[in-house]
């Protein structure tokens, strides 16, 4: 496949790769990631969504693409309101997936002879792993305010203070969230899980700030160097997944409903307008809810177990939330389009948002700098913290990368893994790891991901969002 070079960081799937194109397609990669990127249907996958109706601009892809189902994981799609559809390919399962820090006032030497003493009480403290259950054990009522209040529900009970809505993307609760129309399937196996973290690549991990790239963001952050920080990844667990299975066998019946041609199978979709489309929107903002919802759960019991090891107040300790960002999400976005203010769904599937400074819809106090973009690494790598920026407006509909991106299959991973001691390797960097099933452990191994650092170097210099600061691992816990 050829693919046409735009510039430095950017590469066009032209219209003429797969018949019924409506829109090129853009990835943004260097030389070097790119000629790994070809090798991948994930391009096709770039291409297929170039065919969806409504689409606007183009089909996007940022640097940590790899093949995922329907829309490529890294993909973003802007598709008219008026026009377009919606499609639960281009969210994932993995409904809100997602990623909040939290910065201290402790600094990484503070922790340097208790760091598996303290991921001992973090993985004894917050349930881990395939099928965990939590330690919340809530009325139906109560799962159903949840569903529709998110993070906002679990401060109102406890689990928070204010500021942390005010960090959350969203304010924590995406609006028009209607539990009646979730099944009862998902019910059932979302019911136990709020407070968990999950499996694959949802980790916490404990970080010290090593470098920091723009000194005035950082101080608006609340971040400095040597800081210890805490990472939350983790997402809508198998509530969010079962939305997600419910509606694709709805939309694939639907796009046949309204005769919209599919090149795949899996791009089952619905106009956006449509009942099913709406009812959608309806179910996955319950999903989205939950997750947030389920990452402040994590954070209030992180808080818990630093105040007891540490014998101060979490507040005492500068436990305060920088930001919580989603990467799995559609969102109703108005966006300048050829000039004019056009209402669009945005779909974000690994990927992050990333407004400019001024947007009315960052948070008060970092209006001046742009909103935070929270990208994680892997274990072993390093992890950034970015902000947002208006190339990324006129470009990306507000969006860049989500995190490293697979080079490696889950099985492959394993088999790579199989003669190596993959805790031991990360010992010898200082990091302290528990997990929950040594499988994960094989198929999350650094050498699974892309360079991270490579990633993020990419959309800096394309400029749709800016490096502030990078983190690095000392122990983290895995499901």
């Amino acid at each position: 496949m050829r693919l046409k070079k735009i510039d430095e960081y950017r590469w066009e799937v032209p219209k003429s790769t797969v018949p019924g194109m409506r829109v090129p397609g853009i990835i943004y990669a260097n030389e070097k990631m790119i000629k790994d990127i070809e090798k991948d249907n994930s391009v096709i996958q770039v291409a297929n969504v170039a065919t969806l109706p409504g689409i606007k601009r183009a089909s996007l892809a940022m640097p940590d693409i790899h093949y995922g189902y329907g829309f490529p994981i890294g993909g973003v799609m802007a598709s008219d309101y008026e026009e377009g559809v919606v499609s639960p390919g281009g969210v994932g399962f993995d409904i809100n997936c997602g990623v909040r820090l939290i910065r201290t006032n402790l600094i990484a030497s503070d922790i340097k002879n208790s760091i598996n003493s303290l991921i001992n009480e973090l993985f004894k403290n917050i349930p881990t792993g395939v099928g965990s259950r939590g330690k919340l054990k809530l009325k139906r009522t109560d799962f159903k305010d949840m569903l529709v209040e998110g993070a906002k529900w679990a401060v109102k009970k406890g689990f928070g203070i204010p500021e942390d809505i005010e960090v959350t993307e969203e304010n924590g609760a995406l609006s028009g969230a209607n539990p009646d129309v979730i099944s009862r399937r998902a019910y059932e196996r979302g019911y136990d899980q709020p407070g968990t973290l999950g499996s694959g690549n949802h980790f916490i991990e404990l970080q010290e700030v090593v470098e920091i790239y723009d000194y005035n963001a950082a101080k608006v952050l609340g971040l400095e160097k040597g800081m210890l920080t805490i990472m939350i990844h983790s997402g809508s667990r198998g509530f969010g997944h079962q939305v997600c299975s419910d509606f694709l066998s709805i939309m694939l019946n639907s796009a046949q409903k309204y005769n919209i041609i599919l090149r795949d199978k899996q791009l089952a979709c619905a106009p956006i307008k449509s009942p099913e489309g709406q009812k959608y929107l309806s179910a996955l903002a319950c999903a989205a809810n939950y997750a947030w919802a389920n990452r402040q759960f994590m954070m209030h019991w992180v808080r818990e177990v630093f105040e007891k090891f540490f014998k101060k107040d979490f507040k005492e300790l500068g436990m305060f939330l920088v930001y919580d960002v989603a990467h799995n999400i559609v969102k109703l976005e108005d966006h300048i389009i050829d000039g004019k203010k056009v209402k669009v769904a945005v779909h974000r599937k690994g990927a992050t948002r990333a407004f400019p400074p001024k947007h009315p819809e960052i948070p008060e106090k970092y209006k001046n700098i742009g909103q935070p973009v929270l990208i994680p690494g892997d274990m072993g790598r390093a992890s950034y913290v970015l902000v947002g920026t208006e190339k990324a407006m006129k470009e990306t509909f507000g969006s860049t990368c989500h995190g490293a991106g697979r080079v490696l299959s889950r099985a492959e991973a394993i088999r790579r893994a199989r003669k190596r001691h993959i805790k031991s390797e990360l010992a010898s960097k200082g990091i302290a790891v528990r997990y929950a099933g040594k499988k994960t452990l094989m198929e999350e191994m650094p050498d699974a991901y892309k360079d991270v650092s490579m990633v993020v170097d990419v959309v800096h210099k394309a400029g749709i969002s800016k490096k502030v600061a990078k983190l690095v691992p000392l122990g983290v816990i895995k499901g």
